[in-house]
């Protein structure tokens, strides 16, 4: 893994936490530069937030899960994780495997190893990650990034390195802002999911397959070339 904006690689659930905190009104503004110099100190204020039930309804997790369909003994790396929202809910999906759930944020760190212990999830661990490098234990059968590929710069030198954490066959999913979506952070700021795949062409990667369920995000899941 490479170069993440540093401003991303510090406040990563942070500045998913203030895109699903935005008002109806001004969706544009919920990732606004400002945001670089927010406290992320209260990971339980925060939590509330990444875990609102009323995410469900367009985040549709049990559904992108279902889609991916790990294998019970599967490694799976949610990078930029935040308080859990994902990595708890692969870790009930995969009870012989194990869930590295990833963050820059020593707070939220914390926080994801105080969860997962609460809840009784001994396959999840939490990964306090460097700038440009997740520091995986292992590799991955799956990487998952949920409305983070917006923010990583030199993106194919950054995802040409991350195919050295997938196994042989592994799959990397990218979920992100669609160009069209009311919540998100502006629209100059949002990738096109034709880019992405041109870009992770380049990175060395092809396309398996493109869910076209949730109505924000564009949905893709790859492969590396030689796989």
């Amino acid at each position: 893994m490479n170069v993440l904006a540093k401003r991303l690689i510090r406040f990563p659930a942070l500045l998913m936490a203030l895109a699903l905190a935005a008002p109806p009104v001004g969706p544009a503004t919920a990732q606004s530069p400002h945001t670089r110099d927010h406290s992320f100190g209260d990971s339980e204020k925060w939590a509330k937030v990444f875990d609102d039930p009323k995410r469900d309804a367009w985040q549709k997790p049990h559904e992108v899960i279902r889609a991916l369909a790990p294998k019970p003994d599967a490694v799976i790396a949610d990078i930029g994780s935040g308080t859990g929202y994902f990595s708890m809910r692969f870790a009930h999906m995969v009870p012989k495997g194990r869930v590295y759930a990833v963050d820059t944020e020593p707070d939220m760190v914390k926080y994801l190893a105080e969860r997962a212990k609460r809840e009784g999830l001994g396959n999840v661990t939490a990964v306090k990650a460097a700038p440009g490098d997740p520091r995986l234990p292992e590799k991955a059968d799956l990487i998952i990034l949920v409305d983070v590929f917006h923010h990583v710069e030199d993106r194919e030198r950054y995802f040409g390195r991350l195919r050295d954490s997938l196994k042989p066959g592994g799959r990397l999913a990218i979920i992100d802002f669609r160009m069209d979506s009311p919540e998100g952070p502006p629209k100059a700021a949002r990738i096109a999911p034709a880019q992405v795949k041109a870009e992770l062409k380049r990175a060395g990667y092809t396309l398996d397959r493109e869910h076209g369920f949730l109505p924000n995000q564009y949905f893709l899941v790859f492969r590396t070339a030689n796989s």
